[in-house]
């Protein structure tokens, strides 16, 4: 007789699951794995729970149904695998549930180039298709308006469903806010830790952000309310360093992972990006000088076990674009602008690494440190 994986169906069709009225292929148990080796089958039977009461008997009777409606010689008993339905995980509730990717860009002291590095990210990310939020989370020294040229703009609010919210300034393919487009640039901003937080919340909840593949935070330097704030308030996917190769830097920036990485916080660390980590000349673009040290972030990575997912050169036109109000990254002609786009494409590599192999992150519930 000549075996075939209809025959097997048909047969089994004559199983039916207790309490249904309906066969087992019917009901989409008998899996695509039917095997057939001379006068040996085998295939998997997929049941909704581990602990299923007729596991057993259904197994039974199928195995009888291959032996009755077949040949009573078919090497079938003890070669049915019962296996069990994966259930989706649930996803922890989010302030921001049309958000897929938080990430949140971090460095140990201030002065490292975290804001350039942040507004590039997230151009170079919008400039490969995705849609793109970045927030300026630093407070009390924001830049993301003088780095867009966006200086002047006003920021205006609608009404949804009986809710004021917030609109976000738009360029460069970029949703962006920052609590410098609602107060005077020149004046300093004077507010106690929980002002602070509560006016970030206010711009992250009350903002109407829309469906982003990627929502960048550009954090301000150092660990304080506001990272505690943010950790507590949502699930973040992942957070990336900023350091330069200089030894006082690496120290904070050791703090700053190991913070995130602590089990009190336990956000994954996607990277390490090492800004400044050569000098290039305009005249000279083959050269390279150390002027802070060769190498500091990259060894760094290497002792956390962090990926390295890139070294920025200092160069005169990363400066200009921030002062201009032009992010380098938009100039996608230029090596920088690459280098940054190569950044970009490293941290979508680690981000679908880390949600393909961990839970999704959930606010931090912190009583006392």
């Amino acid at each position: 007789m000549t075996l075939y994986p209809k025959l097997i169906l048909d047969a089994l069709k004559n199983v039916r699951y207790p309490g249904t009225g309906k066969d087992i292929v019917e009901m989409n148990m008998v899996q695509d794995d039917i095997r057939i080796d001379g006068n040996k089958v085998s295939f998997s039977l997929l049941f909704e729970k581990p602990n299923d009461p007729f596991y057993k008997s259904v197994v039974k009777a199928a195995e009888q149904a291959i032996l009755t409606y077949i040949s009573e010689d078919i090497d079938i008993k003890g070669n049915i695998k019962a296996i069990v339905k994966e259930r989706p995980k649930p996803k922890p509730i989010s302030i921001l549930p049309n958000v897929k990717n938080i990430i949140a860009v971090f460095s140990g002291k201030g002065g490292v180039g975290k804001s350039t590095v942040s507004v590039n990210l997230a151009v170079s990310l919008a400039s490969l298709g995705y849609k793109v939020g970045l927030l300026d989370a630093d407070i009390h020294g924001p830049s993301l308006p003088k780095m867009f040229g966006e200086e002047d703009a006003q920021l205006y609010a609608e009404e949804k469903d009986g809710k004021q919210t917030i609109l976000p300034i738009e360029k460069y393919g970029v949703k962006m806010l920052s609590i410098g487009f609602l107060v005077d640039p020149n004046q300093a901003l004077v507010w106690r830790g929980s002002m602070a937080s509560n006016a970030l919340k206010q711009l992250i909840t009350d903002a109407r952000w829309g469906e982003l593949d990627y929502f960048i935070m550009d954090l301000p330097p150092g660990t304080g309310d506001i990272h505690l704030t943010l950790v507590q308030t949502m699930g973040i996917t992942g957070a990336v360093a900023v350091t330069t190769p200089q030894e006082i830097a690496l120290a904070d920036a050791r703090k700053g992972i190991n913070m995130f990485l602590g089990d009190k916080v336990n956000v994954p660390v996607l990277g390490i990006i090492e800004n400044m980590a050569w000098f290039t000349p305009a005249e000279l673009p083959k050269n390279k000088y150390y002027i802070f040290g060769k190498d500091g972030g990259k060894k760094l990575a290497e002792e956390l076990n962090v990926p390295l997912l890139g070294q920025i050169p200092l160069v005169q036109s990363i400066r200009e674009g921030s002062d201009d109000g032009i992010p380098v990254a938009a100039k996608s002609d230029s090596l920088t602008a690459q280098a940054f786009r190569s950044v970009a494409e490293k941290i979508v590599e680690r981000v679908k690494y880390r949600n393909e192999h961990q839970e999704a992150t959930k606010k931090v519930e912190i009583t006392r440190w």
